[in-house]
């Protein structure tokens, strides 16, 4: 590493100083370059200033503008006349050499790799400690610059040593407390593949999972956590984790009884007691809501199949002799009636815009009264009538025709023919 260093200062170095060893050159202009580039980079500055005055550019435009046409002209100035000694060359050489190899020094001090071989040697030495404090409890809980060393010195211990159970679940607890749930998710699985019945790893790998929250992920740690509860069916944590996951999922009986079994093994003055009794009473609020919900449903369900069970289907036509009694302005009255039974019409359809023969259906979304609908009786008897006062009241010279009593289950379709004058 140190070889390589020297090795690339030198290449700097020569870099650095080749230029002033060379031959001298005189560069003689014929004309002052110089004056003619500053004057148009001023000339140039004004148009810049009447375009903004005159709002044909904003403000972020002209900045930029000035900005580019003073990097143009730094790049374009020449100087008139260039000629050193050979004595000064070598002067700005040595000076420049010197001072790059002083100041890579100092910044590879500073920034480069001796920083990093002093952090290495610095979270090795430590290593034990930092272990008897995030396992043992012992002293200050870890900073975050002790957790990052801390994993430093885990990485390196596990690069000697790759099957240490316990140094891989370490890793994968230090890096979910500073969020790196992939290198988390990485540690857990080694720890796993020596060892597939870890329960503790399992419950620490559910926690990443979950903190991802895809449902792929809660499907993957709610397996784990089955796993741990059939081995030890009163651990608080995967219970308290399968809650979270079904309350996730809105699988509200599911999560009520994994909260209620955490708030059983609470004592009263836990602090964690009235927030989980809290979320009991809201999930209770959920479940509730949800019930209604479905009962509105099925209710809607089975009033539209009952619509569609009762429905009939009527062809309404008029007899040939009665074309001429038809009135200017007639109604057309569809209904059907109970056979034995009120009076009141179970369902009607009326029309003032009708031509014969003309299709309508009846069923009980056609009910006057609520409660008395066509699928609430079981012989009926249909009647078209064509009103003269649109009235479904009958009145003398109306035209109406009426079917024989019918089985209303039976009945899906019917012709009905308007033959009669109401005398």
């Amino acid at each position: 590493m140190w070889v390589s260093f020297a090795l690339l200062t030198l290449l700097a170095v020569a870099f650095v100083a080749l230029p002033f060893l060379s031959k001298e050159r005189i560069q003689s202009l014929t004309y002052n370059a110089n004056s003619e580039l500053i004057a148009i980079y001023h000339q140039r500055l004004g148009e810049l200033a009447n375009d903004l005055a005159n709002q044909r550019i904003d403000q972020a435009n002209h900045d930029e503008s000035v900005i580019e046409l003073k990097r143009r002209l730094l790049n374009e100035l020449s100087p008139e006349k260039s000629l050193m000694s050979k004595g000064n060359n070598r002067i700005f050489a040595l000076t420049g050499s010197a001072f790059l190899i002083a100041f890579t020094a100092i910044f590879y001090t500073a920034t480069g790799s001796q920083q990093q071989l002093q952090n290495w040697h610095s979270a090795m030495d430590n290593l034990p400690a930092y272990g008897e404090r995030a396992v043992m409890q012992k002293g200050e809980p870890l900073t975050q610059n002790e957790l990052q060393a801390f994993a430093l010195g885990l990485r390196t211990k596990l690069d000697q040593s790759g099957d240490d159970q316990v140094a891989w679940m370490l890793l994968g607890r230090v890096a979910m407390s500073l969020n790196e749930y992939d290198m988390a998710q990485q540690s857990f699985d080694k720890v796993l593949r020596l060892d597939p019945d870890n329960m503790p790893v399992l419950i620490s790998y559910s926690q990443v999972l979950l903190l991802e929250g895809s449902e792929v992920n809660m499907t993957r740690a709610a397996g784990m956590l089955s796993k741990v509860l059939k081995d030890d069916p009163t651990n608080l944590d995967a219970i308290s984790l399968l809650a979270l996951i079904a309350y996730e999922r809105h699988d509200w009986l599911q999560a009520k009884s994994a909260f209620e079994v955490l708030l059983n093994s609470m004592d009263e003055q836990d602090s964690r007691y009235g927030m989980i009794a809290q979320r009991i009473t809201e999930i209770e609020q959920n479940i509730s809501a949800e019930n209604t919900q479905q009962q509105v449903q099925q209710s809607s369900d089975e009033d539209n199949n009952a619509v569609q069970t009762s429905a009939i289907k009527i062809t309404v036509n008029l007899a040939p002799q009665f074309t001429d009694k038809l009135p200017t302005q007639g109604t057309l009255f569809v209904f059907a009636k109970a056979a034995n039974g009120p009076p009141m019409p179970l369902a009607v359809v009326k029309l003032t815009d009708y031509s014969f023969p003309i299709e309508v259906q009846l069923s009980d979304s056609n009910a006057m009264v609520a409660g008395l609908t066509l699928s609430s009786v079981d012989k009926i008897i249909l009647t078209a009538r064509i009103s003269k006062d649109a009235s479904v009241m009958p009145s003398t010279g109306e035209l109406e025709g009426r079917s024989d009593v019918l089985e209303r289950s039976q009945t899906k379709a019917y012709d009905l023919l308007i033959n009669e004058l109401i005398p």
